[in-house]
């Protein structure tokens, strides 16, 4: 005997999650355990970032020194710069970027020491002669990225320091969302910088397209502590496992390639920290989600 078939009740439709909201439970699943595996460390994760981001500058500071008669016979004999002015510059190089890099880590002077530290890369641009070339402007847009990304981050902890007790604190978290705005849209420039820094790979494809999907999640600010956390995992691992530059004697060319790769790419998981601990802020589809 023919009918109408039965249809599906109103709740058992309903029930059944969509793909966006089975994506965002697993999400929030990660990042609760991400807090709570994490929430010891929590206190120093700001701090680790930031050594990371120049842990560049540091590097940079003893290969100097320890290359000093053949820093200096470059860029006399072959960049044609007074012996004077070269010494003069090596040296300064070397003591602004140890001092400014333990300036900024330690939250003193932070204004100075990130415009230290970004005149070092202009400078070195123009005095080896690179300021004009492309792969030396990628490379460098991490490192510049990350100290502007850890001086916003200072910013709003310098904002907060001002609150007058009894005053709700309206400015500063109006400061506050547009920081963490800025420090989410910076991170698209750490990531390029990575990205188009050294030959291609399988891996090292994989990793981009990861990045760049996780990258977009950060800058609209969806889902923004877990796309973080991913990329700052798979970025870490990947540079334990295909910049080891220790496993090179020191004369090998290889290993200060290996050396600069490692260490540039330390920087944005440096980056990514800060972005990890800060969060999307106000500015965020997560934050408008809350609201609508």
């Amino acid at each position: 005997m023919g009918g109408i078939p039965p249809t599906p009740s109103i709740g058992a439709v309903s029930s059944k999650k969509s793909f966006v909201d089975q994506f965002e439970a697993f999400a929030k699943q990660c990042e609760d355990l991400v807090d709570d595996y994490c929430k010891p460390f929590k206190p120093y994760v700001v701090s680790i970032g930031r050594f990371f981001i120049v842990a560049t500058f540091y590097e940079d500071s003893l290969r100097i020194f320890t290359q000093w008669s053949e820093q200096v016979y470059y860029l006399h004999n072959y960049k044609h710069i007074w012996k004077w002015l070269t010494v003069f510059f090596l040296t300064s190089n070397i003591v602004l970027m140890t001092t400014a890099s333990t300036m900024l880590i330690l939250r003193k002077r932070n204004e100075i020491a990130t415009i230290a530290l970004i005149s070092v890369v202009l400078l070195q641009g123009v005095f080896y002669g690179l300021i004009f070339d492309g792969l030396f402007i990628l490379r460098n847009l991490s490192v510049v990225g990350g100290l502007i990304l850890a001086f916003s981050d200072s910013l709003v902890r310098d904002k907060r320091s001002f609150n007058v007790p009894g005053i709700p604190m309206v400015q500063n978290q109006d400061n506050k969302k547009y920081y963490l705005l800025a420090g989410r849209l910076l991170l698209v420039l750490l990531f390029i910088g990575f990205a188009f820094s050294s030959s291609w790979s399988f891996t090292r494809t994989i990793v981009i397209l990861i990045g760049f999907v996780t990258c977009a999640s950060i800058i609209v600010g969806y889902k923004t502590k877990f796309a973080a956390s991913v990329l700052t995992l798979m970025l870490f691992i990947y540079n334990v496992f295909a910049n080891q530059f220790w496993r090179y004697g020191s004369h090998d060319s290889s290993r200060d390639f290996l050396k600069y790769e490692f260490f540039q790419t330390l920087s944005i998981v440096g980056g990514l920290l800060i972005i990890v601990n800060a969060g999307a802020g106000e500015l965020s589809l997560d934050e408008k989600k809350k609201i609508y």
